[in-house]
């Protein structure tokens, strides 16, 4: 059996947790539990339904022998299923901790969003930061194009987009360390050409769609993995804009 020295989480759980757990655990190794790892998948589910939350179930599943606990945010800072996954996760024997995590009082400059990093290298960045303190400073950059929405479930779409792409949205929010703002999650610089990115059957595609039609930009929907025609709209849009 292996040995319990883990800590899974999804969203961005309350810094005081964090900080609680890091306290009591200095040497546990983290696990983000809304990042595809492929491990085998879980029949809990139904089929039609958030790629997130599936990658949820199934490392939860994969990683069962080694959590110490898992940090399931269930607020405005994540959503209603991550309500019902930590319900889920706990009648099936699973030790979860509940966070809500909706202040704004933790606010902090973002400097990763608006560098001039490989946008899949900012998005890595900004979440491995919820649990890794990061104190290094980043060359800035004027925005040429933007990425609004969550880490992508396929984040080889961020791979289409060039260096002097900004973030926005739940991103972003992550990095300001204010994931319920509401407020934050529906700016960006208006004459900035915008990717509104909404992962299947997530509720972020009312916000997304109603956005793109606002700002002109390009609305995305995708489930899994990034077909060619949803690759073939980005790479246009980014293309003649």
């Amino acid at each position: 059996m292996n040995e319990k020295n883990t800590i899974g989480f999804w969203g961005y759980p309350h810094p005081e947790k964090i900080k609680k757990y890091k306290s009591l655990y200095p040497n546990a190794n983290w696990i983000d539990l809304d990042i595809d790892y492929g491990h085998m998948k879980q029949d809990i589910l139904p089929e039609s339904y958030c790629a997130i939350i599936k990658n949820i179930i199934n490392n939860a599943f994969y990683y069962k022998d080694r959590f110490m606990v898992i940090l399931a945010p269930i607020g405005k800072d994540k959503c209603d299923s991550g309500w019902f996954c930590k319900e889920l996760l706990k009648d099936m024997g699973f030790n979860v901790e509940e966070s809500i995590f909706e202040e704004k009082i933790y606010r902090r400059e973002v400097k990763i969003s608006t560098s001039d990093l490989p946008l899949r290298e900012k998005v890595e960045l900004i979440t491995r930061g919820i649990y890794k303190e990061d104190k290094r400073e980043y060359k800035q950059t004027k925005a040429k194009f933007g990425f609004w929405g969550v880490p992508p479930n396929d984040l080889s779409i961020l791979e289409l987009f060039p260096n002097d792409t900004h973030l926005y949205g739940w991103t972003r929010m992550v990095e300001a360390m204010v994931p319920a703002d509401i407020e934050y999650e529906m700016y960006i610089d208006k004459d900035v050409p915008t990717v509104f990115y909404s992962q299947s059957f997530c509720s972020k595609a009312q916000l997304a769609k109603y956005l793109a039609d606002k700002y002109n930009g390009l609305y995305i929907d995708i489930d899994d993995k990034i077909t060619n025609s949803t690759r073939a709209k980005i790479e246009a849009f980014l293309r003649l804009r």
